[in-house]
C-alpha cells in the first residue's frame, strides 16, 4: 500500500469515526462514547496530515502546537459550567478564524499565478473567507455578551436593519473585502438579545462548519468536507429545533431584537394578586418533605450558583422519604443547547429523571410543589395568556399548573428577556431570595432536622 492510499484510509476511518460520533453524541448515555470516538478520528487525522510527502515545516507546526495544546486543554477543564456557554462561542469563533485565515493563505499558495485564481478554487476561497470571518467576529461578540463584557440588551440604531441587508449584499458585490466581513459578523450580533445566545451559537457554529467544509474544496480534503458539512447540518438542524421550540423564525431571532425594552401591555392578571410571598427555608422544607411529587424546574440562576450538587442532594434527601422527584427540562433554559441536561449530568442526576417539556408539562396538574431554582423567561405564563408580551407564543413549562410553586431567586429582577414574570405574584407561588446554593443548603439542612 502506497503511502497515498495509507493516508486515504486513515481519512476515511476519521470520517467514520466523525459520523459515529455525531450520531452517539445524541444521547446523553452515550455522549461520552461519542466524545471518545471523535477525539480518536481527529487523532488518526492529525497524524495523516502529518505523514504527508508535501507538508515540510513541522517544525513550526509543532512548536505551535505545543504552546497552545496545553493552553486550551488546561481551559476546557478549568472552565466553570456557567462559563461553558462563552468557552463554547470562543472555540467557535476560533475555528471560524482559522478557515478564514486558510483561505488568505490559499489565495496566495493554490493561484497557478498572482492574482489568477481559477474559478472553482476562487469560489471555495470567497465562501470560507466570508463566512469563516462572519463566525469568527459574531462568536466574539457573541462571547462578549455571555461574558457580560457587551450588554445582554440588543444593541440597536437607526437604520440597523438597513445597515444589515446593504452590508450582506455588498458582500456579495465585494468578496474580497473581508474587513466588510468582520464588520458585518459584528453588527449580525450585536442587536440580538442575550436570551437568543444559544440560538445564534448554534447558527455561527453552523457557519464555521460551513466554512470550513470550502476550505475542504479548496485543499482538496475529504476530511474537512465531510466533517464541515456534519457540523454545518447539524448545527443548521439544532438552530431550527431551537426556534421552534420558542415558537419564533429565525428571521424573528435575527433581526427581531428580542428583549428590547419597550413599552407594552403589562402581563395577564387574571392569575395574580400583585403581592409577592417569601417564604423562610423550613416553611418551603416542610412543603418539600410532604409532598408527594415535586418537580425541579433548573435555570441558569443553578448554574451561576454551581448548586447541581446540592439540588442532587436534597432530591435524594426527598426521595428517602418517599416523594417522588424528576426533573423539568426546557429546551432554552440556560445559554446553549443542552446546557441544563450537561449540568446535571455533571451531578450524577439519574437520566431517566430528566424529562423534555413536552412529556413533563402534562404531569404538572399532578404535582405538589414544582421547584424552579434560577429559571425566568421559560416558565412566564404571558407566553400563554397575554398576546401582547414579547414571549407570547412561545412554549413553556407549565409551573402554574403545580398545586404549589416555590422559586428560588436572588430578586425580583427579569430574566434575559427584560420582562416581568407575573408566576412570581401568583396566590400559589412563595418565594425563597438568595443566593441558590445557600438556598438548597439551608432546605438540606431543614428536611433533615424535620
Amino acid at each position: 500500500m502506497s503511502r497515498a492510499d495509507a493516508i486515504a484510509l486513515a481519512y476515511l476511518v476519521t470520517i467514520i469515526a466523525f459520523v459515529l460520533a455525531l450520531r452517539f453524541l445524541s444521547s446523553p448515555t452515550t455522549a461520552p462514547l461519542g466524545n471518545r470516538i471523535g477525539a480518536l478520528g481527529m487523532l488518526i487525522a492529525l497524524a495523516a496530515t502529518f505523514a504527508q510527502a508535501h507538508l515540510h515545516n513541522y517544525l513550526s507546526i509543532l512548536i505551535v502546537m505545543a504552546v497552545f495544546a496545553p493552553i486550551g486543554a488546561y481551559a476546557a477543564r478549568a472552565v466553570k459550567m456557567t462559563a461553558m456557554p462563552q468557552m463554547v462561542a470562543l472555540f467557535n469563533g476560533v475555528g471560524g478564524g482559522a478557515a478564514a485565515l486558510v483561505a488568505l493563505a490559499d489565495f496566495h499558495n493554490v493561484a497557478p499565478a498572482p492574482g489568477r485564481v481559477h474559478a472553482d478554487v476562487g469560489i471555495s476561497i470567497m465562501l470560507s473567507a466570508l463566512i469563516g470571518s462572519v463566525s469568527f467576529a459574531g462568536s466574539l461578540v457573541a462571547f462578549g455578551k455571555l461574558q457580560e463584557l457587551v450588554s445582554g440588551r440588543p444593541i440597536v440604531y437607526p437604520g440597523q436593519k438597513v445597515v444589515n441587508l446593504a452590508l450582506m449584499a455588498a458582500q456579495a458585490l465585494v468578496i474580497a473585502l473581508i474587513c466588510g466581513a468582520l464588520l458585518f459578523g459584528v453588527l449580525f450580533v450585536l442587536p440580538i438579545g442575550g436570551a437568543d445566545m444559544p440560538v445564534v451559537i448554534s447558527l455561527l457554529n453552523a457557519f464555521t462548519g460551513l466554512a470550513a467544509a470550502a476550505t475542504g474544496f479548496v485543499l482538496h480534503n475529504n476530511v474537512l468536507i465531510v466533517s464541515g458539512m456534519l457540523v454545518g447540518a447539524s448545527g443548521t438542524l439544532l438552530t431550527i429545533l431551537m426556534g421552534r421550540a420558542m415558537n419564533r423564525s429565525i428571521a424573528n431571532v435575527l433581526f427581531g431584537a428580542f428583549g428590547q425594552i419597550v413599552a407594552g401591555p403589562v402581563g395577564a392578571a387574571a392569575d395574580t394578586d400583585g403581592a409577592v410571598r417569601s417564604a423562610s427555608a423550613e416553611d418551603v422544607a416542610v412543603m418539600l418533605a410532604y409532598a408527594k411529587r415535586v418537580v425541579v424546574v433548573p435555570g441558569y440562576g443553578l448554574a451561576v450558583a454551581q448548586a447541581q450538587h446540592d439540588v442532587r442532594q436534597l432530591a435524594d434527601l426527598l426521595e428517602e422519604r418517599g416523594v417522588d422527584v424528576t426533573y423539568a427540562i426546557h429546551p432554552v433554559a440556560g445559554r446553549m443547547p443542552g446546557h441544563m441536561n450537561v449540568l446535571l449530568a455533571e451531578a450524577n442526576v439519574p437520566y431517566p429523571q430528566l424529562k423534555e417539556m413536552d412529556d413533563v408539562n402534562p404531569e404538572f396538574s399532578r404535582t405538589d410543589v414544582a421547584l424552579v431554582i434560577g429559571a425566568n423567561d421559560v416558565v412566564n405564563p404571558d407566553a400563554r395568556n397575554n398576546t401582547g408580551s414579547p414571549i407570547y407564543g412561545m412554549p413553556i413549562l407549565n409551573v402554574d399548573q403545580a398545586q404549589q410553586v416555590v422559586v428560588l431567586k436572588r430578586s425580583m429582577n427579569p430574566g434575559f428577556a427584560g420582562i416581568d414574570n407575573p408566576l412570581f405574584l401568583n396566590p400559589k407561588t412563595v418565594m425563597l431570595f438568595g443566593d441558590a446554593k445557600v438556598s438548597v443548603d439551608k432546605l438540606i439542612a431543614s428536611v433533615k432536622n424535620l
